[in-house]
């Protein structure tokens, strides 16, 4: 009687450990969905990369003149235009990862219907991708530092640990909204109005000391408020770093991201059914 070899092919224990080795053996891919990602973006446009400074330093002006000038919102001592700009520059990253990776799967259905390839790099790239925006606002925000003659203390080591924190966590909501844009196509409607409201629950345009001292351990429980404020401790001298407010923000990052990941990697063998 002949004999046949049986292989039995299983879903991995650890969908974790998996995917990272997934994304190890598939680098070259995510490296090429990068730039593609940058070159979509600056592609025959007249300003080029100089849309990644023109947004974030208009709305701060807008800002400034608002709530600097007229509303008289405290800054912490420091000028409003570097105190919302600072802000901005963070938030820019954050609610610019959230629109395009929460389009990433719906925006490329024809690629996943035709070939295999692990479907976490569409988020993966578009976070990764807009980190050169960031990279050029903190450029500018140095400039800022420059002109007005400020010199960063030594929280400015903890700005990797602040990227690595709003990395995860953009990319934990990124994934979980990526795979409910498949389900439901209004998401991407419904975003583009929230991101704008969200952007009030977070101290770009105010201190969070203006948070009144019962709601600060609830206010914290959002991680961009630790890395925004974080963020401006690391190069303003004067601000102290927000210990609490940062660990506290960066549990629930790490948490966020688990959890959109894993929800991601739950339902993106549907994707080539409903994309």
């Amino acid at each position: 009687m002949e004999s046949r070899n049986e292989i039995i092919i299983e879903p991995g224990k650890n969908w974790f450990a998996e995917s990272v080795k997934e994304l190890i053996r598939y680098k070259d891919l995510l490296y090429f969905m990068v730039i593609r990602g940058i070159k979509a973006k600056y592609a025959q446009s007249v300003l080029g990369i100089s849309w990644a400074i023109i947004q974030p330093l208009f709305t701060t002006i807008v800002f400034t003149i608002i709530f600097g000038n007229l509303v008289k919102v405290s800054s912490n001592g420091m000028p409003y235009i570097l105190f919302s700009f600072s802000g901005m520059v963070i938030w820019n990253y954050f609610s610019n990862t959230l629109t395009e990776a929460s389009n990433s799967v719906v925006g490329n259905a024809s690629m996943i219907t035709k070939v295999y390839f692990p479907r976490i790099i569409l988020p993966l790239s578009a976070a990764f991708s807009k980190l050169l925006d960031f990279l050029i606002g903190l450029a500018v925000l140095i400039g800022f530092l420059l002109y007005f003659r400020i010199l960063p203390s030594a929280n400015i080591l903890w700005l990797p640990v602040i990227v690595l924190v709003m990395l995860l966590f953009s990319l934990g909501i990124g994934s979980f909204l990526s795979a409910l844009a498949v389900q439901y196509r209004d998401v991407k409607h419904a975003l583009s109005f929230l991101v704008q409201i969200l952007m009030y629950a977070c101290p770009v345009v105010y201190p969070s000391s203006v948070i009144p001292e019962k709601y600060q351990t609830i206010y914290a429980l959002n991680p961009m408020v630790g890395v925004i404020e974080g963020f401006r401790a690391a190069f303003i001298p004067t601000l102290t770093f927000p210990y609490a407010q940062f660990g506290l923000g960066s549990l629930v990052a790490v948490l966020v991201f688990l959890g959109g990941t894993a929800y991601f990697n739950k339902f993106e063998r549907k994707f080539a059914d409903v994309a």
